[in-house]
């Protein structure tokens, strides 16, 4: 299928979708409404095709690329699901290196989340992308499956797991111990409540589009923390400036970046949604945000 781009599409119609993606809308509901954006052969169906994840388009690094060493592990999470899957990468010649927590969205550990925890291989970290539907078997391979199964987890249990992934990967014998998180839409959230509960166990904290910690939490929070928003997720957005004076009320380090004219999940190049200038832009200040505190 040929790529489109958010300006491909009528602004409504992308909002709609995000309220589908956010679990606000069934699937039913998401083509109900879709309809009145409908005109000649173009259905409300072909619209939920064209804005729907192809996972083809994410591949930057290669699952076999022969610089990197990735495999599939399972870390002890005694006070979540009891065993936390995920996907470790790392460069295949390097020693001892700063670790990663690479934290998906809604939907499990997916091929772009895989493909993201390879890219931070290749800059030259140690990346776990953990898969928070673990104790339902793990990411089914389908999107709809997989918002159906998370809705099933106890969310407190779901982040001990990320708390426990987060941990197992600092205390490696090949990871420095210093370790950051990164973090897309749901894991954005993740990362900013790994923040609170680590303190200065966490290096470093990036997160994507993430709701943030009340003012309270946010006190607590020791890690440098590099915030990338959307200038049309307003929802997520509009909460950056009560966390960023929390952040400098607790002394802590960091940024917050608005994308002009980018679009809840600009990151994820699997959908229409991506925005290329936004996205190079914002792992540019990713890595840059991770090789400062991670390898000081």
């Amino acid at each position: 299928m040929e790529r489109k781009r958010a300006s491909d599409f009528p602004q409504g119609l992308l909002d709609l979708f995000d309220l589908y993606v956010h679990g606000g809308l069934s699937r039913r509901a998401f083509l109900d409404g879709a309809q009145r954006f409908a005109f000649g052969s173009l259905t409300a169906a072909a619209l939920f095709d064209m804005l729907r994840p192809n996972y083809a388009w994410a591949i930057q690094a290669a699952p076999d690329d022969p610089r990197l060493v990735a495999r599939f592990v399972s870390a002890p999470s005694p006070a979540g699901t009891g065993t936390v899957n995920g996907y470790l990468v790392r460069p295949a010649t390097a020693d001892r290196l700063p670790g990663v927590l690479v934290v998906h969205e809604n939907r499990g550990l997916n091929p772009y989340i895989e493909d993201v925890a390879r890219r931070l291989a290749l800059a030259n970290f140690i990346a776990f992308a953990p898969d928070g539907l673990t104790a339902v078997g793990g990411y089914p391979g389908d999107d709809e499956r997989a918002l159906a199964l998370f809705k099933t987890i106890d969310p407190v249990r779901m982040q001990a797991d990320f708390l426990a992934a987060a941990n197992w990967l600092k205390a490696q014998p090949d990871c420095t111990g210093k370790i950051g998180a990164v973090g897309f839409c749901f894991g954005g959230g993740v990362v900013n409540t790994l923040a609170v509960e680590m303190g200065a166990s966490l290096s470093a904290a990036v997160p994507f589009y993430g709701r943030q910690p009340t003012a309270a939490e946010a006190a607590k929070i020791r890690a440098p923390v590099n915030a990338q928003y959307a200038e049309l997720d307003t929802a997520i957005t509009a909460g950056w400036p009560a966390y960023e004076a929390a952040l400098t009320a607790a002394g802590v380090a960091h940024e917050g970046h608005v994308y002009k004219g980018a679009n809840h999940g600009f990151h994820n190049d699997t959908t229409p949604r991506y925005d290329e200038a936004a996205a190079t832009e914002a792992w540019t200040r990713t890595i840059d945000w991770l090789n400062r505190y991670l390898r000081g």
